[in-house]
């Protein structure tokens, strides 16, 4: 499999896959570049090289073509700036021939959203009054998608999967693409091989003991990755607010926290498999509660299977705080995946930052730590802590399924696993 570091691009059409799938606000001004940073070096070895490189992402949902408001346009003079040289921009990511044909050495063209087409995701848009008619427009859009794949895959010699946040999507321009090059002209760029070597650190590498964190508000969403966590780790956190359908169905009151009635028999399951495989299940004893879903609301801590009726659990209380970063600064290797609390209220920060100090304790005693999915990523930088751990993924539902044990269809085209 060819590597980016062992391919001179001088000379060559090269497109990439990233993922430019920035927040806006309303005047079209990006308010977080992180994605866009942490595609630098992969662009710009290209462009170093002297490659004529072809920039391809989707931002957002559109449900029109055009749809203005997604336009990958607005994001061409910051990314012409952090690249320092001039970004072209094709105003339709079908009909850039000429634009690509007229490319030099050297020179950087951005594509438009790809999904402004709905052969990029193979979803058909519209309304259909039956599944059965639903999965007929579906059927006719395949031979349609591979046309609108091949347009792109003829701009390029060499094409570049740089894009983990998409990697869990079987997408035109994610894995279909990747069967129109051959191995020495397909690969990763540097971002999706970080991204690749963090997983396979926590998941195959694995020094121990080995404490996974999972937060969220519902066991369902998260059953598979705790079910396969379960034959890895030697502790798993369960907090957020799943805390409280545990809480439940172990026999306690939880107020009007959240909680999954129909889920309580999988809850006691959970704590039954964890025992039979000799794996340290840790939740929260103690929660912060509050009569409103405010900041400003009244707060009081409570046993977290005694929460009084119109109270909610929005944060782990003192004693499960200092439990959990016990367990955590144990571990050699570490996974963090979902706050303790509302950590976006700062009244009910205090469970998610000691998580991370935790966290950032064990990896300065040598653990290995990767940090991932939206919330948690949000929550390390808004305490300042994401220079102090050992990765932070830019994946949010691609490394959960990672997590699970599932095949990535982004990967697996480069690497032709099954």
């Amino acid at each position: 499999m060819a590597t980016i570091d062992s391919t001179n691009f001088n000379g060559k059409k090269v497109i990439v896959r990233v993922d430019f799938n920035v927040p806006l606000d309303d005047n079209g001004n990006i308010t977080d570049d992180t994605r866009m940073r942490g595609a630098l070096p992969t662009l710009n070895k290209i462009h170093e090289d002297g490659g004529k490189l072809i920039i391809m992402s989707h931002m957002g949902r559109p449900k029109k073509n055009p749809d203005p408001k997604f336009s990958l346009k607005q994001i061409v003079p910051h990314l012409s700036e952090l690249m320092g040289t001039e970004v072209q921009f094709a105003d339709d990511c079908q009909k850039a021939q000429a634009q690509v044909a007229a490319l030099k050495d050297g020179d950087v063209l951005v594509l438009e959203n790809l999904r402004f087409y709905e052969e990029e995701t193979g979803k058909p848009r519209g309304e259909f009054a039956t599944d059965e008619e639903k999965a007929a427009a579906k059927k006719a859009l395949k031979p349609k998608q591979q046309a609108f794949t091949k347009t792109l895959a003829d701009y390029a010699e060499y094409y570049v999967n740089d894009a983990f946040g998409t990697a869990h999507r079987k997408h035109a321009s994610t894995a279909i693409i990747a069967d129109f090059f051959d191995k020495d002209h397909k690969m990763f760029g540097y971002l999706m091989e970080k991204e690749i070597a963090a997983v396979n650190k926590v998941m195959k590498d694995i020094k121990r003991p080995f404490v996974a964190i999972m937060g969220g508000s519902k066991v369902s969403t998260k059953i598979e990755i705790i079910e396969n966590l379960l034959t890895k780790v030697d502790y798993l956190i369960l907090t957020g607010g799943m805390t409280y359908t545990f809480m439940k169905a172990a026999g306690g009151t939880v107020g009007n926290s959240i909680c999954e009635n129909d889920f309580l028999d999988l809850a006691d399951r959970i704590v039954k498999e964890a025992k039979e495989k000799g794996v340290e299940l840790v939740l929260a004893e103690d929660s912060v509660v509050a009569d409103a879903f405010s900041n400003d609301a009244h707060t009081q801590i409570t046993p977290s299977k005694a929460i009084p009726d119109g109270w909610e659990g929005l944060d782990i209380g003192p004693k499960s705080r200092e439990k959990f970063a016990a367990v955590i600064k144990k571990g050699k290797t570490i996974l963090w995946n979902g706050p303790a609390g509302v950590f976006e209220m700062d009244n009910f920060t205090a469970g998610s930052r000691a998580l991370g100090d935790a966290v950032v304790e064990a990896t300065k005693n040598g653990a290995y730590s990767l940090i991932g999915g939206g919330d948690t990523v949000a929550c390390v930088n808004k305490f300042g802590m994401a220079d102090k751990v050992s990765y932070v993924s830019t994946g949010g539902g691609a490394l959960l399924e990672a997590i699970e044990g599932k095949t990535l269809p982004g990967i697996a085209a480069i690497t032709g696993e099954e």
